[in-house]
């Protein structure tokens, strides 16, 4: 990383003492920030630590001597330097008068995105989420920079308080050839945010601090019309955002639904749920925890679903050393000891198989991305392969859970419950599981692989094929499992190449597997839980069939829907 500041510009406007002091002070290069509060001693804060300049308290004289020699104070009390990228922040008395002032030093740090650069350049939208003084508004300028030299992108900044390119007319050189317009006043961000995209035709915009519903809505307006947006918002992680009423919208807003009783009875929930209502603003968030370390959420969308439904989501967190070398590690939900079943006896179907290596990425003058699989959970005694299948089968239940071998799936962005009773009601020897580390294959549905282009080097990275689904009904992910397990139906190809994607083919109708859909559905759920339960759609010869099969239980069937998609329904007693 290369670090740029112009910090003798930011010395010269404090008063002499404490200016040659800080010139002599062996951590000058680290310093963060200089507060000077009247009557009270000048302290200077540098990371983990601070400590006093003089042993004289800050006068009124010594504020207005810096007051003078920066630039004139916004609506929001935030001045600057010309041409730097420092903040000067006042403090005022009910009269209006200034009694404090936080000089906080602005640095242009090049390299800071080398953990992310490689989501900035899929064209996504990205958030930025951390406390203050974590560095976003560094990573911001820098991420800026890169999208406007490296990719040849027109961005546009909207900078409220001059803070991402400096004050002044001129913005610094740090933002490259990226284009900034300035905000009169704050409350009229969410304006010029508009105004950017109507006038000046940009791919990207960059906002610091989107703090107002009216700003979270620009925000979506400005993403519905096919612009990248790049911005922080007021929050340390995304649960605060999911809580926020203001700012959900910028994750796709929260809204409570009354499901019905099947439904509720099925996902083990109360009937009133709390669900996403849109899909989210920003598609990539990155909470800042440390200047080294940020957590990645890939799939926002994926993540705030998890959330709600009150389960951990899938993480990655990334690391840099000084030397430049990014490491990304997936981490594994955390599931307390006591929650797991003590007696359970199983012998996982990914025993015997060998973990996949790491992979190590190479980035043009960002060194090298290193991929590590799996990170060991703190709660867990050992990373043995019988722990993880208890978690598995803790975490994500399988519609059925015979203790035997089966092939993992890792459902990408698609309806856990669905693939879950198609595997119940066809007695697939299939489990779900909750990472593609773990899994044997990977199960999406075509518009994904459209729409996200990693998942495919994704799944070359971990050595598992992908199966794409055409659509997200009982009958196409029957059809598709059917052939991953190597049961042939109409329309079948077989693919062996790590990393290829086979497509599900068309609706096989055969008369000994819908009547053993049908036992299997009245003896494994109708009859045991009580549950009503949906078959797939069949001819009416074959329906007939099953009709018939089912009154032997004396149980009542109808059914529904139109053709060819009309399929049967089993009541229970």
């Amino acid at each position: 990383m290369h670090n740029t500041n112009d910090l003798q510009r930011l010395l010269e406007i404090l008063p002499h003492d404490i200016q040659q002091r800080l010139e002599q002070h062996p951590q000058r290069d680290v310093l963060v920030e200089v507060v000077l509060d009247l009557g009270r001693l000048p302290e200077a804060r540098f990371p983990g630590q601070a400590e006093y300049l003089s042993q004289d308290a800050v006068t009124h004289e010594q504020l207005q001597y810096c007051i003078e020699r920066v630039g004139h104070f916004g609506a929001d009390n935030r001045a600057g330097i010309e041409q730097t990228l420092h903040r000067i922040s006042a403090i005022r008395n009910r009269q209006g008068q200034v009694i404090g002032l936080t000089c906080r030093v602005g640095r242009a740090i090049l390299g800071t995105i080398a953990m992310i650069r490689d989501l900035v350049e899929t064209g996504q939208s990205i958030l930025m989420l951390g406390r203050p003084g974590v560095g976003k508004t560094t990573a911001l300028r820098e991420i800026a920079r890169v999208l406007a030299d490296d990719l040849n992108k027109r961005v546009v900044i909207i900078d409220s308080s001059n803070e991402i390119a400096g004050d002044g007319d001129i913005p610094h050189p740090a933002i490259g050839r990226a284009r900034r317009m300035q905000v009169a006043h704050p409350e009229l961000q969410h304006q010029v945010m508009i105004e950017a995209v109507e006038n000046h035709m940009p791919e990207v915009i960059v906002i610091d601090e989107i703090g107002t519903e009216l700003e979270a809505l620009a925000a979506r307006t400005i993403a519905e019309r096919g612009v990248q947006l790049v911005g922080t918002a007021h929050g340390n992680q995304l649960e605060n955002l999911i809580k926020n009423p203001t700012l959900s919208d910028l994750v796709g807003g929260i809204q409570s639904v009354t499901l019905g009783d099947d439904e509720a009875r099925r996902r083990g929930s109360q009937k009133s749920v709390l669900e996403r209502k849109a899909p989210p603003t920003f598609e990539i968030a990155v909470e800042m925890q440390e200047r080294q370390t940020w957590t990645v959420h890939e799939s926002v969308a994926d993540t705030v679903d998890r959330l709600l439904r009150g389960q951990q989501p899938n993480l990655q967190t990334r690391s840099i050393n000084e030397q430049g070398h990014v490491t990304i590690m997936r981490e594994v939900p955390k599931v307390p000891l006591e929650r797991r079943p003590q007696t359970a006896q199983t012998t996982p179907f990914s025993a015997n198989r060998p973990q996949p290596p790491k992979r190590v990425l190479q980035f043009p003058q960002h060194g090298e991305v290193e991929f590590l699989t799996e990170r060991q959970s703190p709660t867990l005694p050992s990373a043995s392969p019988e722990r993880w299948d208890d978690w598995e089968r803790e975490a994500i239940p399988p519609a059925q859970d015979t203790g035997e071998r089966g092939l993992a799936i890792y459902p990408y962005q698609m309806s856990r419950n669905l693939v879950q009773q198609v595997i119940a009601q066809l007695n697939l020897p299939v489990r779900i599981v909750g990472g593609v580390e773990r899994a044997d294959a990977i199960l999406t549905l075509r518009a994904n692989l459209r729409k996200h282009h990693n998942l495919r080097s994704m799944a070359e990275g971990f050595g598992v094929p992908i199966y794409a689904v055409k659509a997200n009904t009982i009958a196409q992910i029957a059809n598709t499992l059917q052939q991953a397990l190597g049961m042939e139906t109409q329309e079948t190809h077989s693919y062996d190449r790590v990393g290829d994607v086979v497509e599900g083919g068309g609706d096989g109708e055969n008369e000994l597997d819908a009547l053993e859909e049908a036992r299997l559905a009245v003896e494994q759920v109708v009859i045991p839980k009580g549950q009503p339960v949906e078959l797939l759609p069949r001819s009416p010869r074959v329906r007939a069939m099953q009709h018939e099969l089912i009154e032997r239980y004396r149980l009542k069937s109808s059914s529904f829907g139109t053709e060819p998609n009309c399929r049967l329904r089993i009541y229970p007693a």
